[in-house]
């Protein structure tokens, strides 16, 4: 019997995500947006029935939800957690990419109490990154440092950005003005967004300007180390033209007035990087993740290097950022509805990756459809 599953959101990555999930041949699929555009660009691209709905409207989209085996959320991060506790009162099991700024763990007790999964951050990063230093934890008696470099960036640079938005400009500006949890010395510390920046070379990418970024997210409370961060990547030169706009007041969102008009600065300020950050069709671009984690085994110092690296797929039309973000959630929800994966709870993604089947059957199809990953290990010398 077929299961049934909806996508809560059909943009760039949600309508990647529905279209994956719809080529499994034991899936019908539902997307769900506000907007007839997106509903029709997905279903002109794959075997989906589209429904119109307010994705804000908790209590409908919970009636919603009621009605399918296995839920997905490609929302804005403003409506994430909204959804993933109307989807959980729905008594569904949820697979969601949402940056949310709340803490999704914190209504775990329900989920538990429901019986049902929901996997959250199960993108790329956080997501695939969560997975890895997962599976690293596994394999290592006990962690002193994990360092999580990601970037999606356009092949070419054009001033005076350097820079297109994979994904809604909001969520991106969030990235650089949501402050930065980080793990030193064992303890949680908080730095700015765009702080240290620094420099790192990626083959056939070149070199990339690394900054704290709010990534880890539930690896600062499942994982113990002595240090940890995630960074983003960007051209060199994108940072400091973004900590200028911050420090001007363009990223605030506190209203002022403005010609007897109440605005918030962060709204003007999307609404005019959104034509100048959007991804013209068939432009290339590329996604970057690398994760290292050191740590002791057996008495020696080892270093595990994960680095996944995609491109733009011109004969889907898909761009990598929406694949290494979208597949993920769609494999992971496939693995739910077939009870692959059924331990009830708020789960993060390196929760999963302990359990070896997960990680091989997660891994070896974002390989089969063309994403590279590559893992090392090396002995290293003792700090």
């Amino acid at each position: 019997m077929s299961k049934k599953a909806i996508v809560l959101g059909c943009g760039l990555v949600g309508g990647t995500i529905a279209r994956e999930l719809a080529s499994e041949l034991d899936f019908e699929v539902t997307v769900a947006d506000v907007s007839e555009r997106n509903l029709q660009r997905v279903s002109e691209r794959a075997k989906v029935r589209t429904l119109k709905m307010d994705l804000g409207a908790a209590a409908a989209l919970q009636r919603t939800a009621k009605e399918f085996d296995v839920v997905l959320g490609a929302l804005p991060s403003r409506l994430g957690f909204a959804a993933l506790r109307a989807v959980i009162d729905a008594g569904r099991s949820y697979a969601d990419i949402s940056f949310m700024s709340e803490d999704a763990t914190a209504i775990d007790a329900i989920a538990r109490k429901q019986g049902v999964t929901a996997i959250v951050d199960c993108g790329v990063s956080p997501g695939m990154s969560n997975v890895f230093v997962g599976d690293a934890a596994s394999r290592l008696d006990q962690i002193e440092r994990v360092e999580i470099f990601v970037g999606g960036l356009p092949r070419e640079r054009r001033w005076p950005f350097q820079y297109k938005a994979p994904f809604a400009p909001s969520d991106v500006i969030e990235e650089y003005t949501r402050p930065a949890r980080m793990i030193e010395n064992g303890r949680v510390v908080v730095k700015p967004a765009l702080s240290e920046p620094r420099l790192l070379d990626f083959p056939g990418v070149g070199t990339l300007e690394a900054f704290n970024t709010d990534g880890l997210r539930s690896l600062l409370t499942t994982v113990k180390a002595n240090h940890m961060r995630e960074q983003t990547l960007r051209y060199p030169g994108h940072i400091e033209l973004m900590r200028a706009f911050r420090e001007t007041g363009f990223f605030d969102r506190e209203p002022i007035e403005v010609g007897g008009v109440s605005v918030r600065p962060m709204d003007v300020t999307a609404r005019l990087l959104f034509p100048k950050w959007s991804l013209v069709p068939d432009e290339l671009e590329f996604t970057v993740l690398r994760v290292i984690v050191e740590g002791a085994r057996g008495g020696q110092m080892r270093r595990f290097t994960y680095d996944l690296f995609d491109e733009y797929d011109p004969e889907e039309g898909q761009t990598s950022m929406a694949r290494t973000t979208g597949f993920p959630c769609a494999y992971l929800a496939a693995m739910l509805a077939r009870g692959e994966i059924n331990q009830p709870g708020v789960i993060p993604p390196e929760l999963l990756a302990t359990d070896r089947k997960v990680f091989e059957n997660l891994v070896s199809r974002l390989q089969r459809r063309g994403i590279s990953i590559r893992m090392t290990e090396e002995v290293i010398a003792w700090d």
